[in-house]
């Protein structure tokens, strides 16, 4: 007799990160509940390409939940006052969403406590990316940390772990292992200001981390631009 594919919550934002992330937890063995929001964020079409990456990797369950971080605004993200940086910058950008993730691990762990599933897995990554503080190793870490001590789970012996396979490879790296994992990536959109299809701005940090990715991946970039300036 087989044994049951344990549940696991995996974080779908619809980009390539988490693509590759939910693909990675399958292929472990995990029955997946893909978990994505719909948070204020003006890249909404992400969300178009989280269903279509469900979909497509076969997932037990998609959930979309929606909350108004754009009622606080503070990120470029989800306040349509603050432009979206085209050019690189220093420091922790403006494209950051206060406490974001952690409000995204928290409704996590809330779905995982339902579903007895003791995993959650997050697309982090703290190599190429835009410096977001609660990308950090030590941030996942802090989270779990907490979330053992705040659930009725843990308390009775069913502790909980967050995973983070993708926190110490490059985009490059990201990319050839969900292509050998069979990732459509034409599915996801990463674009921080992504038009109402889905379509690349090709500037903005998000368009220059993946297009990188995919140049030293030495693969074809299927990503669709909206116009000439974004191409390649």
């Amino acid at each position: 007799m087989n044994n049951p594919q344990p549940p696991a919550v995996v974080l779908l934002s619809g980009g390539l990160d988490s693509a590759t992330t939910l693909a990675i937890a399958r292929a472990e063995g995990y029955a997946c509940h893909a978990l994505s929001f719909r948070y204020g964020q003006r890249h909404e079409a992400e969300l178009a390409a989280a269903q279509r990456v469900a979909a497509a990797l076969g997932v037990a369950a998609h959930r979309i939940v929606t909350l108004d971080l754009g009622s606080f605004g503070g990120s470029a993200l989800t306040d349509p006052a603050i432009a979206v940086p085209e050019t690189p910058g220093e420091g922790i950008p403006v494209t950051y969403v206060p406490a974001r993730n952690t409000v995204f691990l928290s409704i996590a762990l809330a779905w995982a406590e339902v579903l007895g599933a003791q995993d959650i897995f997050i697309g982090v990554n703290a190599v190429d990316y835009s410096g977001y503080p609660d990308c950090r190793p030590e941030y996942i870490a802090a989270f779990e940390r907490m979330a053992n001590l705040a659930t009725k789970a843990a308390v009775e012996g069913r502790r909980l772990r967050i995973h983070t396979p993708l926190i110490d490879l490059s985009k490059a790296d990201i990319i050839r292992r969900g292509s050998e994992l069979g990732v459509d990536y034409a599915l996801t959109v990463s674009c921080y200001q992504a038009d109402a299809e889905g379509r690349a701005c090709g500037v903005c940090d998000a368009c220059r981390l993946r297009r990188a990715g995919f140049q030293a991946a030495g693969l074809p970039d299927p990503t669709r631009y909206r116009n000439e300036r974004g191409a390649p």
